[in-house]
């Protein structure tokens, strides 16, 4: 397994760069950048992989092996040994579609000696937890998934999405992965610390959360947060939800607010909220999140095989990224000082990451996680089939 990485930054240069690449007999290109610098993208890497299966998607920020940008593009060509690849996608036509995109999604990929699968979808008009519902409807809970939904810098506006045509908005594309040598494993950590009562949810209709035991959930929330409930709703991304269940135990979930209604006092969450559960709210500092994010990598670093260099995706959530400012890279440091030269690091900042869930045993849509998959091969680099 081969990888080769590029990081770029500036429209016109953009062939040029990309050549930087053509040395590494592509599989795979993964792209993750700003809107615009994905799209002017896509062309060029078309030109100059056509036989490469080409994947990513808009970010709210870009992993790279040099740490964290805004509004570049990194892009990461990966050969293979003996792994081999599928592509599918489809369109979204409407949030109430994403459970059916999800099964049309796995419909696609041939099933005989499936590994893993990557997911990349919007990270907006989408419902993330039942695009993942579909895709394991098909697949079964035995396959993992990892993953995340696109950003477009906190924006919550319109986000992009890359396959083999282009980058467009509303898309969603998922790569399987197959054959006996690969090596595959992830793992999802938070950081986040719950602080007052659990309350019960009294009131909630798929991701909407109207009432929390008996009062309006916005009027419960502002509360809670004080000041900081006038820069709702981007100040939310500060203090997501734990999900508990209804014996008041966490779930292993957390909830971003993603809105809020003034006039039905609502909140809108980046994923289904247990209407017989409750909920609890979350803070975190720099240091408890870039402890959650090592945690996230030594995981995976005890599951995978010792030999030989791979791929690490990394998705982190934008949230994330808000509360540690200018300390953001921290994370990705301590992700990279867990693998040191036994990964590449590629990913994004993204509006929902998508990883393992301990509780089924199946994958989920989380938010307000780091979580890390790990792609690698036993068969020694440069052996091809």
């Amino acid at each position: 397994m081969h990888t080769a990485q590029v990081v770029l930054r500036n429209a016109p240069a953009i062939a040029s760069e990309l050549a930087q690449l053509t040395g590494v007999r592509a599989d795979l290109i993964l792209a993750f950048g700003g809107s615009d610098l994905l799209q002017a993208a896509a062309a060029p890497l078309a030109t100059l992989f056509p036989d490469a299966h080409r994947v990513g998607c808009s970010t709210a920020g870009e992993i790279s092996a040099a740490g964290v940008s805004e509004n570049a593009c990194v892009v990461t060509a990966v050969g293979f040994a003996s792994t081999r690849l599928a592509v599918a996608s489809t369109t979204l036509a409407a949030m109430d579609d994403s459970l059916g995109a999800g099964r049309r999604l796995a419909a696609q990929l041939p099933k005989d000696g499936l590994r893993a699968v990557l997911v990349f979808g919007q990270g907006v008009r989408i419902n993330g937890c039942a695009l993942l519902v579909g895709i394991g409807d098909v697949l079964g809970p035995g396959v993992p998934l990892a993953g995340g939904l696109a950003g477009d810098g906190g924006a919550f506006r319109e986000t992009w999405v890359l396959d083999g045509r282009g980058a467009s908005r509303d898309t969603l594309v998922i790569l399987g992965l197959y054959g006996e040598d690969l090596d595959f494993c992830h793992a999802s950590f938070g950081g986040w610390s719950p602080f007052g009562p659990a309350r019960k949810v009294t009131g909630c209709a798929g991701n909407v959360l109207r009432e929390l035991d008996g009062e309006p959930a916005l009027e419960v929330y502002k509360r809670y947060l004080g000041e900081h409930a006038s820069g709702l709703p981007a100040s939310g991304l500060l203090f997501p939800f734990a999900m508990l269940g209804s014996d008041h135990r966490e779930v292993g979930l957390i909830r971003t607010i993603l809105g809020v209604d003034e006039r039905d006092g609502s909140l809108t969450l980046a994923g289904e909220i247990d209407p017989e559960g409750y909920l609890k709210l979350m803070h975190a500092s720099t240091d408890a999140l870039v402890d959650g994010a090592e945690a996230a990598a030594e995981a995976v670093q005890q599951m995978r095989r010792p030999d030989g260099q791979g791929l690490a995706l990394l998705v982190s959530c934008v949230g994330r990224k808000l509360v540690m400012g200018g300390r953001v890279d921290e994370e990705v440091e301590a992700v990279g000082e867990v693998f040191g030269n036994s990964a590449v690091l590629a990913g994004f900042y993204s509006y929902g990451e998508i990883g393992p869930f301990a509780r089924s045993g199946g994958c989920r849509l989380h938010n307000q996680t780091m979580t890390v998959a790990y792609i690698g091969e036993t068969r020694p680099a440069g052996s091809h089939p």
